[in-house]
């Protein structure tokens, strides 16, 4: 009996603790029992590590969420995914993604079949937060809407789950250690402040990691980008940034113009009714203070933003930009803002702002995305498809896209057709039309051919990577084969633009036509968000042939979303190797040569390397081979060459860190250079020849001739710094940096500068100046001259060593950029580059581009027994251009 009733007691106990424990695991625990305080309380910030802790308690205590490492961060952290839905939804995720996928692709389907599966389909909704780490809402709302996702029972959270899958992913997990790190390590809350960050917030970009989603050079781009166009295509993203216009609470979509004319028109009319229906919901909620349209800088235009690049992905891509701080701030009085209009019709008057304000907005806002998803799941998932459909429509047939160059054109075949009394026609002949948009030269293309004999055919296969990553499909050709006439190798590749993503394609090879854009007539133009023109194709200098009518060939589709690797060769049997200055590959084979204690010289002919051949050599270009994929031909050693060395290589950065300095350290390490990173202090203390032979000087390094405070922004009190950072605090300046360059190149050091570093030259007392100045030596207006970031056509001097590899036009990077006007002719200072014409813009827009003619892009300079270069354009701009990376590398070497 005791056995009996002691077994059963130790049954029940066992199934109470059981039941318990199972209890447990199932309550959803809040944000304060983990954290110790709310989303939102003054003065707390969460890191990601207590995040990510965070994200997986949410994932052990839910069905409705499964947690998924998308990959690894720059500084190595595992960069988190949160899918939440239904747990009947999560029983069959894969059958969601891929029906998510087929409609995205849009392939072999017809409308009834996209109807059925649209029907069958849930809508896949992408929220990110913490992609720019000082925008600290981001991150921040991202736990308190998982929270509220999981936790609540309420009808509204119930259809949600039930017909939305929500993919909820942190966009810079390092920036957000970083950062709360920062701002909450004061002890007096009162004190804290999320100013003056030792060091940028993502290793390489800082707030350039919002312009690499086509380029994706950054892992944590690639890890969102393998999601984005590979994984789930998503039919709405939502991007939460900060922060709204003074006077405002938040901006949000439908955005200004103007937009690209390369994407579907659905994607503007959805824009504007996910839009209305979040700006409904504040304003229902009582909550002022949105602005749209107008009432922002943000626009449509730009394609390589994490919102912007989903346009050309048939994706509602949104974006607000939100006030808010963990410190208390105010709702400034603007009373042009006051005034309800269709921008802004529900006007938010003066106040305290709290950061719980600003997460509950965030929270409002993506339930009203949620909420839209929700009621209109089928239509949101056939409408992906449709300009998918659209997109591939247009590819297969003779196609006319507008843009403001053919609307000017058929204006000006109008113009040349009189009435017999000498007026202009009150209204246009149709011909007028005819004339432009039927002209068979002006089609858009139905493919693009990379041939594999090009020079730098590695750099071709990095961009061709590039549209991979994005979700581009992309064909290599078997064997040889002939198209209108030309011949192409076996290995060549082909982009076609039938294919749902075919706005992206266009985008990437077809210059960006920007309108003309002036707040009024004769008016100061309208700065483009971000950039006017940033052809990828141009800026790495791929050689690709623009065909117009269909064709076909021995074509194999590549797998969707596999990178390409070259096919390496086996190495020539000779007594030498010769690789090309051509390529950039070769730079990077070069490096691995001479850290192998490898001899390479160089044939000053045209700059090409030379490599005797050895066991070591053999070793180190076999690596190279299969690693990098350069051509390796077989070589004597030429007439005069000369011995290749390694520099000491100095590069530029300063506290808080530089961008363009930022990315150059990515491009050094991508291509295998050392290099070291110095700071004003560095500088300033001279004997910069005992350690280095080379300085890279970049934008915002070298102040303005005649500023002796230099350039930068106020740090905090040095007594504030940790001492692991102090040695980089100071600025250049013209009292104390510039002698100690002055005195680096004297001694036979090289600097190179770009963009605004340029001012060197003045410092210097170098016979140049700027070229850009009316006729008694002011500054040309705005309105005459203006060339936000585009690409321009310069010529180049082949002969000169500087110039080695670089074709004689070359495209540029160019954002108000400085141009040069030499005015000795001693021969001292050489050009490098100069615009030939005066029309050199490629892609983009060039208000008064003539204003260019003449002028000098790039030059050098003798300076003691040292050389200065100086390039205007931005040659390394967001690790993206490489077909001007030549310039930097090449004065890299001894």
């Amino acid at each position: 009996m005791i056995k009996r009733y002691l077994k059963h007691s130790t049954l029940a106990v066992v199934l109470f603790l059981a039941s318990g424990i199972n209890s447990i695991a199932q309550e959803v625990p809040s944000p304060k029992s983990h954290f110790g305080f709310d989303i939102g309380d003054n003065y707390q910030l969460a890191n990601y590590s207590q995040t990510e802790a965070y994200f997986k308690k949410l994932a052990a205590s839910s069905k409705r969420v499964k947690l998924v490492d998308i990959g690894k961060t720059e500084e190595g952290r595992s960069q988190y995914m949160l899918i939440v839905t239904s747990p009947e939804n999560h029983k069959n995720l894969e059958k969601y993604k891929g029906i998510s996928q087929k409609l995205a692709r849009a392939e072999g389907l017809t409308d009834q079949e996209a109807r059925t599966l649209a029907q069958q389909g849930k809508a896949i909704v992408w929220i990110d937060g913490g992609l720019h780490a000082n925008e600290t809402v981001g991150a921040h709302q991202l736990i308190q809407t998982a929270y509220n996702l999981v936790s609540r029972t309420d009808a509204e959270t119930t259809k949600i789950l039930d017909d939305v899958i929500i993919l909820m992913t942190h966009a810079n997990p390092d920036g957000q250690e970083l950062q709360s790190d920062w701002y909450m390590r004061e002890k007096s809350p009162e004190k804290r402040s999320l100013a003056g960050l030792p060091r940028l917030y993502q290793k390489y970009a800082g707030h350039d990691n919002n312009r690499d989603f086509f380029m994706l050079n950054l892992k944590e781009t690639q890890n969102m980008g393998r999601q984005l166009f590979i994984e789930w295509n998503p039919q709405i993203m939502y991007n939460h940034h900060q922060a709204g216009p003074a006077g405002t609470v938040v901006a949000g979509p439908p955005f200004r113009d103007p937009h690209n004319y390369v994407f579907d028109p659905i994607i503007l009319t959805s824009l504007d009714a996910v839009g209305a229906a979040m700006h409904n919901r504040l304003n229902i909620e009582d909550k002022p203070g949105y602005t749209q349209r107008g009432g922002s800088v943000f626009s449509t235009w730009y394609n390589g933003g994490l919102r912007t690049t989903t346009y050309f992905h048939n994706m509602v891509g949104l974006l607000t930009e939100i006030v808010g701080s963990p410190t208390p701030m105010e709702i400034p009085l603007v009373p042009s803002r006051l005034l309800p209009n269709s921008d802004s019709p529900n006007p938010v008057t003066p106040r305290k702002w709290y950061f719980k304000n600003a997460i509950d907005y965030s929270v409002s806002l993506n339930y009203a995305v949620l909420n839209y998803a929700q009621r209109y799941h089928d239509e949101l998932l056939f409408n992906m498809f449709k300009m998918g459909k659209n997109s591939i429509d247009r590819g297969t047939k003779d196609n006319w896209s507008f843009s403001p160059q053919k609307i000017e054109a058929i204006n000006a075949a109008a113009k040349k057709d009189k009435s017999e009394d000498g007026r202009e026609r009150r209204s246009m002949d149709p011909k007028y039309f005819d004339e432009v948009m039927k002209d068979p030269k002006n089609r858009d293309a139905r493919g693009y051919i990379l041939s594999a004999d090009q020079p730098d055919f590695t750099t071709a296969i990095r961009f061709l990577n590039a549209l991979i990553r994005t979700g581009v499909v992309v064909q290599k050709a078997t064997s040889a084969f002939t198209v209108e006439g030309k011949k192409y190798p076996a290995g060549s590749y082909i982009v076609k633009t039938d294919q749902a993503f075919r706005p992206h394609v266009l985008d990437m090879f077809e210059p960006q036509d920007h309108p003309n854009d002036f707040k009024y007539e004769g008016g100061p133009p309208v700065a483009p968000y971000d950039a006017a023109g940033w052809t990828l194709a141009y800026l790495m200098n791929v050689k690709f042939d623009r065909v117009l009518n269909a064709f076909d060939g021995p074509f194999q589709k590549m797998p969707l979303g596999e990178l390409l690797k070259a096919t390496p060769q086996p190495l020539p049997g000779a007594s030498g190797y010769a690789l090309s200055a051509q390529a950039n590959e070769s730079y990077l084979a070069v490096n691995e040569l001479l850290k192998a204690g490898v001899e390479v010289w160089r044939n000053p002919s045209d700059g090409s390397f030379y490599v005797p051949a050895s066991a070591g050599a053999k070793a180190a270009l076999n690596k190279a081979e299969h690693n990098f994929g350069m051509k390796v031909a077989a070589a004597s050693k030429p007439k005069s060459a000369v011995k290749v060395k390694p520099s000491r290589i100095a590069l530029w950065d300063t506290y808080g860190g530089s961008m363009p300095s930022g990315w150059i350290r990515f491009i050094m390490e991508q291509y295998h250079y050392d290099v070291t990173v110095v700071y004003p202090p560095d500088i300033d203390a001279g004997k910069l020849k005992d350690k280095y032979d080379v300085l890279i000087m970049v934008g915002g390094s070298v102040p303005a001739f005649g500023n002796e405070g230099g350039r930068g922004f106020n740090p905090p009190a040095i007594e504030n710094i940790p001492d692991e950072f102090k040695a980089r605090m100071g600025r250049m300046t013209a009292e104390k940096s510039i002698p100690q360059l002055k005195a680096f190149l004297e001694d036979g050091g090289n600097i190179v500068t770009i963009g605004s570093a340029t001012n060197l030259a003045t410092h210097l007392g170098l016979p140049v100046k700027n070229a850009l100045l009316t006729a008694d030596g002011k500054r040309l207006s705005n309105e005459k001259f203006y060339v936000p970031g585009s690409v321009l056509s310069v010529k180049t001097d082949a002969k000169l060593a500087a110039n080695w590899g670089l074709d004689e036009n070359t495209d540029v990077y160019f954002d108000n950029s400085p141009v040069f006007k030499i005015t000795s002719t001693d021969g001292k200072v050489k050009p490098l580059a100069w615009f030939d014409t005066d029309k050199p813009l490629r892609s983009g827009w060039a208000w008064g581009q003539a204003y260019l003619k003449d002028g000098v892009a790039a030059f050098e300079a003798d300076y003691g027994k040292g050389k200065l270069y100086a390039f205007g354009p931005e040659i390394t701009f967001r690790a993206q251009t490489h077909g001007t990376f030549k310039w930097l590398f090449n004065q890299l070497y001894k």
